[in-house]
């Protein structure tokens, strides 16, 4: 099963609060890595070249937390959601 098809499995109870936050948009917008955009599975993060930021749809985040650790600017504010709110399991 490709990771697409799992994906597609996991619900989401949505917050209108976002549990995740860039701390400082200055510095994706001078470090080119951007490493978040690359690491997280379900594509959270995304840089946008003509508004030069990244933007988060932490709607779709599955609560792995490789975001905030693999940022090697300790750039990410990530928490999990509010109690009731973010991924539940379809198949367990």
């Amino acid at each position: 099963m490709k990771l697409t098809d799992k994906l597609f499995l996991i619900r989401f109870n949505t917050d209108k609060i976002s549990h995740i936050k860039i701390i400082d948009p200055q510095v994706c917008l001078q470090n080119e890595d951007r490493t978040c955009t690359r690491i997280c599975p379900t594509h959270v993060y995304h840089w946008d070249e003509e508004e030069k930021r990244i933007s988060v749809g932490y709607e779709g985040c599955v609560e792995c937390g490789t975001c905030r650790i693999g940022c090697p600017h300790g750039n990410i504010d990530w928490h999990y959601p509010r109690g009731g709110f973010g991924v539940y399991w379809k198949n367990g």
